[in-house]
């Protein structure tokens, strides 16, 4: 495609998405992306994203940049090049588009290019973002954020069914950890069992108040990893659990909270925090709460945020992920039109 052809959101979408780019495998993706964006006239920057110390594999990757020939854009559009596991092919029927990432966020960012091209025909300065390792650590982001561009708006896309998000909850993890002394179960007095004080401080935690935003909804909690102990005949010396809080204010008062549940039975260890965010909105157009986080915490320097995109997050990572293509093309005039509306 050269920069005098008319850009096809759904056949990008299905070519980025036969383009596999699970976290820390973006590299290839980036340079379909940095290719097809140079050609068309983009102005090309490429931003290394250094490797994660604990990844066992990956390669080369990159944040890929393309704004105006001269000058700061006024607005960017940014979002994720990188897909949770485990691949999905690309297929579709008459109304979807099915696929790994093929809302979360390869559609977003198709329809972010024709968007930004539509505009840019039109007179507007704008630029694209997209980013690497926002499913893990938004490590592209903390990346381009060192590095802005001098624009006023930050529309970002995730799966928001084409509504602007007013909100989006943080997030808080914390590893517990619990220590014991090894016994034969038969002889429980002689031992001290780590799985007993985890299950103690995970019950606290499940049955605390925590806090709730009128307009938001309530702090979630999701246990979602634990292992411990040696055997069912053992009295286990160690036990450890993984915790993920969904923030809908200040993160202060449910840390201390999650700290008093544990006293005596685990330590805690808070590994991430994103933090609760507020999003603006725009006359006119239908709004949503993001129950999930985004990347938007980590780009503070490319200019007030928004939040939109075509898609549902119910069926991201999932075996059913999908886009309607109705939606997709949507998107792009939905695009257009709130960057219009930001930049009158």
């Amino acid at each position: 495609m050269s920069q005098h052809t008319a850009l096809d959101p759904v056949r990008l979408t299905r070519e980025l998405v036969e383009i596999e780019s699970i976290t820390y495998h973006e590299g290839p993706v980036g340079d379909f992306l940095a290719e097809l964006l140079a050609g068309r006239g983009w102005q090309l920057e490429k931003m290394a994203v250094p490797p994660p110390t604990d990844a066992a594999s990956g390669g080369p990757r990159w944040n890929v940049y393309g704004g105006p020939a001269e000058g700061a854009p006024d607005l960017v559009f940014s979002t994720h090049m990188d897909t949770v596991p485990p691949y999905m092919a690309f297929r579709e029927d008459e109304e979807f588009l099915y696929g790994r990432g093929v809302c979360d966020a390869k559609g977003i960012m198709a329809a972010q290019i024709a968007a930004a091209e539509a505009l840019r025909t039109a007179g507007f300065s704008v630029g694209l973002l997209f980013v690497s390792g926002e499913e893990r650590d938004s490590a592209g982001a903390k990346v381009a954020n060192e590095q802005p561009r001098g624009s006023r708006f930050l529309i970002n896309g995730e799966p928001t069914d084409n509504r602007l998000a007013v909100a989006s909850k943080g997030a808080l993890r914390s590893i517990l950890r619990s220590r014991g002394t090894m016994a034969h179960s038969a002889y429980p007095e002689l031992g001290d069992s780590a799985v007993h004080k985890l299950v103690e401080a995970l019950a606290n935690i499940l049955h605390l108040d925590l806090p709730v935003t009128e307009d938001v909804g309530p702090t979630t909690v999701n246990v979602g990893l634990v292992n411990g102990g040696r055997a069912p005949n053992v009295i286990a010396d160690k036990a450890e659990a993984q915790v993920l809080t969904r923030l809908v204010g200040d993160s202060g008062p449910v840390r201390q909270a999650i700290l008093k549940a544990c006293e005596g039975f685990a330590e805690v260890d808070f590994t991430l925090e994103i933090p609760f965010v507020r999003l603006r909105a725009v006359p006119g157009l239908p709004t949503m709460v993001a129950k999930f986080t985004t990347d938007i915490p980590w780009l503070s320097n490319w200019g007030e945020p928004l939040l939109l995109g075509p898609g549902s997050i119910h069926v991201a990572h999932t075996p059913d992920e999908r886009i309607a293509k109705r939606e997709l093309l949507e998107a792009v005039q939905l695009y257009v039109k709130v960057a219009k509306q930001l930049l009158a």
